[in-house]
């Protein structure tokens, strides 16, 4: 029965092509790891911080001195936490809203959203570290780890895609993920000034990668065509020549899109009907 339960985590995370559940496969990994080898750290009563020696190898530092020797960890702080908490609700709001993610655009596009996310969120967090005067004195130690830099564009690439859906939290009911994503990125603001300052930096940065993201998206250029796997050129010989017939490319209906989304943020997207999820996806293709 082992062996089955970890077949399916396996094949859930690794090959059912939903790249959340890869994301949040790999961040539970890390953390279950360090947490267990963390353990004959702290019995030991050496006094070594394990903590601290995760943040030096693998958090992104904001002295620009270290990153020739430090250059991949801007990569790996997104998959390491200080805390379960930070680790749980992080896990949880890119479930939740990478499913609404997911439902209007390609896993392509999740992956780099994620990642140009948790990227963005490193270079402004370093940026702010050695332009503004007040942190000066913490440059030299400073450094960042988690993944709420890359949910952060998650979500905030989400609520610029459908602004008007509405997911239901506990003690507040309803609310539109135009507004949690605002919440989300005043509290941020606001956390420039605490203790917690360059993980504020951090999420600003994915919030602006999300943000820029969908906008450019919604102007006609994908990013994620980076992605994109190219076919390979075949060269075809016709004898006889056809005459080449142009396929008008079917509009859509702006009025009829807003009109689905209205009603996704009244009944949920389950309440659609296979026409208006047909709409939805030609929407976020054309």
């Amino acid at each position: 029965m082992n062996n089955s339960v970890f077949q399916d985590l396996k094949n859930k995370i690794f090959h059912s092509g939903d790249p959340s559940y890869l994301y949040i496969g790999i961040n539970t990994f890390v953390f279950v790891v360090v947490a267990i080898i963390n353990v004959p750290f702290f019995l030991s009563g050496h006094g070594i911080n394990f903590e601290a020696i995760i943040r030096e190898y693998f958090g992104f530092p904001a002295s620009l001195a270290k990153l020739p020797v430090r250059f991949y960890t801007i990569l790996t702080y997104q998959f390491f936490h200080e805390g379960f908490m930070h680790f749980l609700f992080n896990m949880l709001w890119l479930y939740w809203v990478g499913r609404i993610f997911l439902d209007f655009l390609k896993p392509r596009q999740f992956h780099f959203v994620y990642l140009a996310g948790g990227f963005a969120g490193a270079i402004l967090f370093a940026l702010a570290f050695n332009i503004f005067p007040v942190f000066i004195g913490s440059i030299s130690e400073g450094s960042v780890i988690g993944s709420s830099a890359a949910v952060m564009a998650i979500i905030v690439a989400t609520a610029t895609l459908v602004p008007d859906y509405s997911i239901r939290l506990l003690l507040f009911g309803d609310v539109k993920l135009k507004y949690l994503a605002i919440a989300y990125i005043v509290l941020d603001l606001i956390g420039t000034t605490s203790q917690n300052a360059g993980g504020s930096f951090a999420h600003i940065g994915g919030a602006i990668i999300g943000f820029t993201y969908i906008k450019m998206l919604q102007s006609g250029t994908d990013w994620s065509n980076l992605f994109k796997k190219r076919p390979k050129l075949r060269v075809v010989k016709n004898n006889s020549p056809k005459s080449s017939v142009k396929k008008k490319e079917s509009s859509v209906d702006q009025n009829e899109i807003d009109a689905i989304l209205d009603k996704i943020s009244k009944s949920g997207y389950d309440k659609l009907t296979k026409e208006e999820k047909e709409t939805l996806f030609k929407a976020s293709n054309h």
